[in-house]
């Protein structure tokens, strides 16, 4: 089969794109992509507990640590640990961090108007539709896989 013709070469190059844009986009900020994701998550008023932003973004707790590292050295963001629970530690933005969050912000939504000005509704709800069937599929195969014996996997 022609890697032309398989589903993941049209989602990795798409998204390879989209995230070429971004970072382009960003450095003129002075960020990349992935620091806007992690700014992006965080909540503004709650902040949010280390251990949630990994997950949201599908980063590895190493990257992130690095990351969350990187971005406190940059001032964009604080760490304060839990009064009860050394343990338990939340980020907050720093005003800084809080701007740009906003330049990411736009950003995005720059990106989403350009994408429904040129791309009929219709077309991007059956886009919408087949991402969460493709989504829903992969979650399942996951499963599957977790849960078989070596000798049992195989991709159905």
């Amino acid at each position: 089969m022609k890697k032309e013709k398989t589903v993941d070469f049209h989602i990795k190059w798409g998204w390879h794109a989209i995230s070429r844009m971004y970072n382009a986009y960003a450095a003129r900020f002075d960020i990349t992509m992935a620091i806007g994701y992690v700014l992006l998550n965080i909540d503004l008023v709650e902040g949010t507990p280390a251990t949630k932003i990994g997950p949201l973004l599908g980063m590895e707790p190493r990257s992130l640590v690095r990351m969350l590292k990187s971005l406190e050295e940059r001032g964009l963001i604080r760490r304060v640990v839990d009064g009860n629970d050394k343990r338990f530690v939340r980020i907050y933005l720093t005003e800084a961090g809080k701007a740009k969050r906003e330049m990411a912000r736009d950003g995005v939504i720059q990106f989403n108007n350009m994408v429904r000005e040129r791309i009929p509704l219709n077309k991007l709800a059956v886009f919408f539709e087949v991402m969460n069937d493709l989504n829903r599929m992969v979650e399942e195969e996951n499963a599957r896989i977790k849960a078989a014996e070596p000798e049992e996997l195989t991709l159905d």
